[in-house]
Protein backbone atom coordinates (compact mmCIF):
# COMPACT_ATOMS: atom_id res chain seq x y z
CA UNK A 1 0.00 0.00 0.00
CA UNK A 2 1.29 3.34 -0.89
CA UNK A 3 0.28 6.72 0.87
CA UNK A 4 -0.09 9.89 -0.97
CA UNK A 5 -0.78 13.03 -0.27
CA UNK A 6 -1.42 16.67 -1.70
CA UNK A 7 -0.64 20.04 0.08
CA UNK A 8 -1.07 23.73 -1.48
CA UNK A 9 1.43 24.63 1.26
CA UNK A 10 0.82 28.65 0.39
CA UNK A 11 5.04 29.36 -0.08
CA UNK A 12 5.27 28.29 3.92
CA UNK A 13 2.76 31.69 4.76
CA UNK A 14 1.09 30.39 7.21
CA UNK A 15 -2.54 32.15 8.91
CA UNK A 16 -0.72 33.83 11.33
CA UNK A 17 1.31 35.69 8.11
CA UNK A 18 4.81 34.14 9.02
CA UNK A 19 6.62 32.30 6.43
CA UNK A 20 8.15 29.00 8.24
CA UNK A 21 9.58 26.72 6.15
CA UNK A 22 10.20 24.24 9.32
CA UNK A 23 6.39 24.64 10.13
CA UNK A 24 5.42 23.37 6.49
CA UNK A 25 8.06 20.49 7.22
CA UNK A 26 6.72 19.29 10.35
CA UNK A 27 2.96 19.07 8.63
CA UNK A 28 4.58 16.69 6.33
CA UNK A 29 6.69 14.65 8.67
CA UNK A 30 3.49 14.41 10.68
CA UNK A 31 1.23 13.03 7.59
CA UNK A 32 4.26 10.93 6.26
CA UNK A 33 3.14 10.24 2.75
CA UNK A 34 5.52 8.12 0.34
CA UNK A 35 4.64 11.03 -2.37
CA UNK A 36 3.86 14.23 -2.03
CA UNK A 37 2.21 16.35 -4.87
CA UNK A 38 2.80 20.15 -3.48
CA UNK A 39 0.94 23.68 -4.81
CA UNK A 40 2.82 27.12 -4.30
CA UNK A 41 6.25 25.07 -3.25
CA UNK A 42 8.16 28.36 -5.06
CA UNK A 43 8.66 31.66 -4.77
CA UNK A 44 6.02 33.77 -6.75
CA UNK A 45 8.85 36.69 -8.11
CA UNK A 46 12.28 37.03 -8.96
CA UNK A 47 14.44 33.36 -9.38
CA UNK A 48 11.23 31.76 -7.78
CA UNK A 49 13.18 29.93 -5.80
CA UNK A 50 12.18 26.71 -3.64
CA UNK A 51 11.07 27.33 -0.06
CA UNK A 52 11.66 23.84 1.20
CA UNK A 53 15.62 23.86 -0.02
CA UNK A 54 17.61 21.30 -0.69
CA UNK A 55 19.19 21.16 2.77
CA UNK A 56 15.92 21.09 4.85
CA UNK A 57 15.09 18.23 2.72
CA UNK A 58 18.53 16.54 2.47
CA UNK A 59 18.86 16.92 6.48
CA UNK A 60 15.44 16.89 7.75
CA UNK A 61 13.26 14.98 5.65
CA UNK A 62 12.83 11.74 3.93
CA UNK A 63 12.00 12.97 0.36
CA UNK A 64 13.93 14.02 -2.27
CA UNK A 65 11.99 16.52 -5.10
CA UNK A 66 11.46 14.96 -8.47
CA UNK A 67 13.23 17.04 -10.68
CA UNK A 68 10.76 18.73 -12.84
CA UNK A 69 11.92 22.13 -12.41
CA UNK A 70 12.87 24.53 -15.51
CA UNK A 71 14.64 27.03 -13.24
CA UNK A 72 17.82 26.04 -11.41
CA UNK A 73 16.54 28.04 -8.29
CA UNK A 74 12.87 26.59 -8.35
CA UNK A 75 11.58 23.01 -6.92
CA UNK A 76 8.42 23.13 -9.47
CA UNK A 77 6.89 23.87 -12.62
CA UNK A 78 4.33 27.06 -11.85
CA UNK A 79 4.45 26.21 -8.02
CA UNK A 80 3.76 22.51 -8.69
CA UNK A 81 6.00 20.14 -6.84
CA UNK A 82 6.60 16.11 -6.21
CA UNK A 83 8.54 14.92 -3.16
CA UNK A 84 9.02 11.29 -2.55
CA UNK A 85 10.97 9.31 -0.76
CA UNK A 86 14.61 8.74 -1.08
CA UNK A 87 14.50 5.28 -1.38
CA UNK A 88 12.54 5.16 -4.54
CA UNK A 89 13.06 5.38 -7.97
CA UNK A 90 12.06 7.95 -10.04
CA UNK A 91 11.60 6.63 -13.88
CA UNK A 92 10.42 9.56 -15.64
CA UNK A 93 9.43 13.30 -14.89
CA UNK A 94 8.44 16.27 -16.57
CA UNK A 95 6.05 19.47 -16.71
CA UNK A 96 2.92 19.35 -18.45
CA UNK A 97 2.26 22.96 -19.81
CA UNK A 98 -1.67 23.76 -19.57
CA UNK A 99 -3.79 26.32 -21.36
CA UNK A 100 -4.07 29.55 -18.86
CA UNK A 101 -4.45 33.18 -18.85
CA UNK A 102 -1.84 33.33 -16.02
CA UNK A 103 0.69 30.91 -14.90
CA UNK A 104 -0.46 27.37 -14.36
CA UNK A 105 1.28 24.01 -14.72
CA UNK A 106 1.27 20.56 -13.79
CA UNK A 107 4.21 18.07 -13.08
CA UNK A 108 4.03 14.28 -14.16
CA UNK A 109 6.51 11.64 -12.72
CA UNK A 110 6.63 7.78 -13.33
CA UNK A 111 7.62 6.20 -9.84
CA UNK A 112 8.83 2.65 -9.00
CA UNK A 113 7.77 2.30 -5.08
CA UNK A 114 8.32 -0.78 -2.74
CA UNK A 115 8.07 -2.82 -6.53
CA UNK A 116 5.18 -1.26 -7.88
CA UNK A 117 5.12 1.66 -10.90
CA UNK A 118 2.85 4.08 -10.40
CA UNK A 119 2.33 7.43 -12.46
CA UNK A 120 1.94 10.58 -10.26
CA UNK A 121 0.08 13.99 -11.47
CA UNK A 122 0.42 17.05 -9.48
CA UNK A 123 -1.92 20.14 -10.48
CA UNK A 124 -2.87 23.80 -9.38
CA UNK A 125 -5.44 24.96 -11.44
CA UNK A 126 -7.31 28.38 -12.54
CA UNK A 127 -9.49 30.33 -10.56
CA UNK A 128 -12.26 30.69 -13.78
CA UNK A 129 -14.22 27.70 -14.49
CA UNK A 130 -13.51 27.83 -18.44
CA UNK A 131 -9.75 27.71 -18.31
CA UNK A 132 -10.41 24.68 -15.07
CA UNK A 133 -12.00 22.52 -17.71
CA UNK A 134 -9.57 23.58 -20.68
CA UNK A 135 -6.47 22.22 -18.16
CA UNK A 136 -8.52 18.84 -17.34
CA UNK A 137 -9.24 18.07 -20.81
CA UNK A 138 -5.24 18.35 -21.41
CA UNK A 139 -4.28 16.63 -18.76
CA UNK A 140 -6.68 13.80 -19.54
CA UNK A 141 -5.62 14.15 -23.22
CA UNK A 142 -1.67 13.61 -21.91
CA UNK A 143 -2.20 11.09 -19.95
CA UNK A 144 -4.09 9.50 -22.63
CA UNK A 145 -1.79 9.83 -25.23
CA UNK A 146 1.44 8.30 -23.39
CA UNK A 147 2.59 5.20 -25.29
CA UNK A 148 2.98 3.24 -21.93
CA UNK A 149 -0.07 3.12 -19.18
CA UNK A 150 0.88 3.14 -16.00
CA UNK A 151 -1.47 2.95 -12.37
CA UNK A 152 -2.23 7.01 -12.19
CA UNK A 153 -2.67 8.94 -9.09
CA UNK A 154 -3.87 12.96 -9.72
CA UNK A 155 -3.22 15.50 -6.77
CA UNK A 156 -3.95 18.93 -6.57
CA UNK A 157 -5.65 21.91 -5.70
CA UNK A 158 -8.44 22.02 -7.91
CA UNK A 159 -9.97 25.30 -7.45
CA UNK A 160 -13.63 23.69 -7.86
CA UNK A 161 -16.13 24.95 -5.17
CA UNK A 162 -18.64 22.53 -6.74
CA UNK A 163 -19.81 18.93 -5.46
CA UNK A 164 -19.32 17.71 -9.07
CA UNK A 165 -19.83 20.22 -12.20
CA UNK A 166 -16.95 21.45 -14.36
CA UNK A 167 -13.64 20.14 -14.08
CA UNK A 168 -14.49 17.48 -11.34
CA UNK A 169 -17.35 16.03 -13.88
CA UNK A 170 -14.70 15.73 -16.83
CA UNK A 171 -11.92 13.90 -14.26
CA UNK A 172 -14.72 12.03 -13.01
CA UNK A 173 -15.37 10.07 -16.37
CA UNK A 174 -11.68 8.91 -16.14
CA UNK A 175 -10.78 8.61 -12.83
CA UNK A 176 -12.49 7.70 -8.78
CA UNK A 177 -12.05 10.43 -6.31
CA UNK A 178 -11.35 10.18 -2.90
CA UNK A 179 -13.78 11.27 -0.61
CA UNK A 180 -11.02 13.16 1.27
CA UNK A 181 -12.80 16.06 3.12
CA UNK A 182 -13.04 19.99 3.20
CA UNK A 183 -9.56 21.35 3.01
CA UNK A 184 -9.79 25.24 2.80
CA UNK A 185 -9.88 27.61 4.78
CA UNK A 186 -7.47 25.61 7.48
CA UNK A 187 -9.35 27.63 9.89
CA UNK A 188 -12.47 26.45 9.09
CA UNK A 189 -13.17 23.88 6.45
CA UNK A 190 -15.76 25.11 4.58
CA UNK A 191 -15.03 24.11 0.42
CA UNK A 192 -12.97 20.40 -0.95
CA UNK A 193 -10.76 22.32 -3.60
CA UNK A 194 -8.22 19.90 -2.90
CA UNK A 195 -8.24 16.23 -4.44
CA UNK A 196 -6.66 13.01 -4.96
CA UNK A 197 -7.84 11.01 -7.72
CA UNK A 198 -6.98 7.25 -9.03
CA UNK A 199 -7.44 5.52 -12.04
CA UNK A 200 -9.67 2.56 -12.11
CA UNK A 201 -6.99 -0.15 -11.21
CA UNK A 202 -6.30 1.59 -8.06
CA UNK A 203 -8.15 1.10 -5.07
CA UNK A 204 -8.27 3.69 -2.47
CA UNK A 205 -8.24 1.72 0.56
CA UNK A 206 -8.41 5.02 3.34
CA UNK A 207 -8.30 8.86 2.83
CA UNK A 208 -8.91 11.98 5.23
CA UNK A 209 -7.59 15.82 5.64
CA UNK A 210 -5.04 16.06 7.85
CA UNK A 211 -5.66 18.02 10.68
CA UNK A 212 -3.58 19.31 13.23
CA UNK A 213 -1.85 22.48 15.47
CA UNK A 214 0.53 22.76 13.19
CA UNK A 215 -1.32 22.31 9.91
CA UNK A 216 -4.40 24.48 10.75
CA UNK A 217 -1.98 27.63 11.31
CA UNK A 218 1.15 26.63 8.36
CA UNK A 219 -1.39 27.49 4.95
CA UNK A 220 -4.89 28.47 4.63
CA UNK A 221 -5.23 24.89 2.82
CA UNK A 222 -5.30 21.41 4.90
CA UNK A 223 -3.19 18.43 3.91
CA UNK A 224 -5.13 15.86 1.79
CA UNK A 225 -4.03 12.21 1.71
CA UNK A 226 -4.83 8.44 0.54
CA UNK A 227 -3.96 5.18 0.84
CA UNK A 228 -4.17 3.01 -2.04
CA UNK A 229 -2.99 -0.33 -3.68
CA UNK A 230 -3.83 -2.32 -6.94
CA UNK A 231 -6.99 -3.31 -7.47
Amino acid sequence: MIKVASYNMRKSIGTDRRRSPERTLQVLNEIGADVIALQEADRRFGARSAVLTQHLLAEHSPWKPVPVALRAASMGWHGNALLVRKDAQILDCEAIHLPALEPRGAVMADLRIGGQTLRVVGMHLDLSGLWRRRQAHAIIAHLHASTRQHPTVLMGDLNDWSNQSGCLRDFGNHFVFAATGRSFHARRPVARLDRIMASRDLRIADCGVHESPASRTASDHLPVWAKIERA
